[in-house]
């Protein structure tokens, strides 16, 4: 019963070991949270707001429906937005909140396939 116990025991922590611990993600998020929504400046295209370290949060405005991307190379995140539909005269608040990994410095967004600068860059 013992080392069967061990034997358990032992795979457990093995595969806890070989576990992916990524922490980049890339999400839109619909519900804005207050603090986010106060530093947001409607007349910029393309925002970037840091919280802490380990959190971003990319806001972009748009008359188009937007298809997001992410990819990485070495220390840079390459976010990619590619608008379409564009017809459409509202302008539509689009809030993404980017979780990144400690080896990442540089965030670089990318607006229908062109390297974009922000509007505004802001912390918390």
């Amino acid at each position: 019963m013992k080392k069967i116990l061990l034997l358990i025991l032992v795979s457990v922590f093995l595969s806890a070991c070989n576990s992916n611990d990524s922490e980049l993600s890339f999400s839109e998020i619909e519900t804005v949270p207050d603090n986010i929504q106060a530093l947001i400046e409607p007349t910029f295209t393309l925002q970037l707001i840091n919280e802490g370290e380990s959190v971003a949060y990319i806001v972009y405005q748009t008359k188009g429906t937007v298809a997001t991307d992410l990819e990485t190379q070495e220390d840079t995140v390459n976010v990619k937005l590619d608008v379409s539909n564009s017809d459409n005269d509202d302008i539509k608040q689009h809030v993404y909140k980017l979780t990144l990994e400690p080896n990442h410095e540089i965030i670089d967004v990318y607006i229908n396939g062109e390297s974009t600068s922000f509007d505004n860059i802001s912390g918390l």
